[in-house]
């Protein structure tokens, strides 16, 4: 086990607590080497970002043939590290459920990555609502068999998540227990807003921060030229024009703009791990400053009132309404 530089949070009530820095997957490892791919999962490990969300993205919008999934397997075979020392986060997409049973969508996803289980899993987002009694009973049938331990909800509408967490406790099952949101210095409507602010407020859900430099842009400064997520609200180019701020705040705290992204994330006492991408070894060294020189323990408070006037998106609604 690595030494701890920030305390550990369980993602699910009652469950193991996770790494603070998670390694995303949305084509993360088409896009490096296969030996920077197996030491960027050693490291991981020893940096406390042993959290790995993979995922099956060949369906719905995102039916693009990639083979991120497989790679990131044989990377981690390759790799030598033991599977009881990570995190396993996959996903279930709901573009063609129930067509697509969520059974034959793990077991191909697991199969693809090499892996017999995931820790946890995240259900995707979707154009209509989902009979919610069905998505939780069929969710909760891969954690009786064994295939998965909890499950959380990716940037869902915060009525059907509650419906949810309903259905769930009216039948003795196991509800959603997080929430994977856009979260970051630019974007903060959802995650801190009144509609989720209540169920992290309580312990009902933990959050869980990703596409925290929207897309590498408050990373960067760059609009990447690859499919990056929604921009829910149209705020993107007002983002794009905040990032000359955020390097300046970065700078003054001796980190990249990238670290104290992740250290804002971090600051809010309802996030338990940030999920971002990295296809270079040197980008999680750089991100794991914001863990390495405290910024996120000791000096959170500091960072969120420096990027006090940063958000963006104080008119997107809160619900998760789009």
């Amino acid at each position: 086990m690595p030494t701890p530089t920030y305390p550990r949070k369980p993602l699910a009530r009652g469950g193991a607590a996770v790494p603070p820095l998670a390694l995303g997957s949305w084509n993360t490892w088409d896009r490096m080497p296969s030996d920077e791919a197996v030491a960027l999962i050693r490291r991981a490990v020893e940096l406390d970002a042993g959290f790995f969300d993979v995922a099956y993205y060949n369906m719905g919008p995102h039916a693009e043939n990639s083979r991120t999934d497989i790679l990131f397997g044989e990377a981690l075979r390759a790799s030598g590290v033991a599977r009881d020392d990570i995190v396993l986060c996959g996903k279930l997409w709901l573009w063609d459920w129930p067509g697509q049973p969520f059974r034959g969508q793990l077991l191909e996803s697991l199969q693809r990555a090499g892996l017999d289980r995931f820790d946890t899993l995240v259900v995707g987002d979707y154009m209509v609502a989902p009979d919610m009694a069905r998505l939780v009973d069929d969710v909760n049938a891969l954690i009786d068999e064994g295939l998965v331990g909890s499950w959380g909800i990716n940037n869902w509408r915060i009525e059907h998540t509650r419906e949810a967490l309903d259905v769930a406790a009216r039948r003795g099952l196991a509800g959603p227990s997080f929430a994977q949101l856009k979260y970051g210095i630019a974007r903060r409507a959802m995650a801190e807003g009144d509609a989720y602010g209540p169920l992290f407020a309580d312990g009902t859900l933990t959050l869980q921060a990703s596409d925290v430099f929207e897309g590498g842009i408050l990373a960067t400064g760059r609009v990447p030229q690859r499919k990056i997520g929604a921009d829910v609200g149209g705020v993107r180019e007002q983002i794009a024009a905040l990032f000359p701020e955020v390097a300046r705040v970065a700078d003054g705290f001796g980190v990249t703009p990238a670290a104290l992204g992740i250290a804002f994330c971090l600051s809010n006492p309802a996030t338990a791990n940030v999920l971002f991408g990295a296809s270079r070894l040197a980008q999680l060294e750089q991100n794991h400053a914001a863990l390495a020189l405290a910024l996120a323990r000791d000096h959170g408070a500091e960072v969120r009132a420096a990027v006090a006037d940063c958000a963006v998106d104080r008119e997107v609604r809160a619900d998760g309404v789009w």
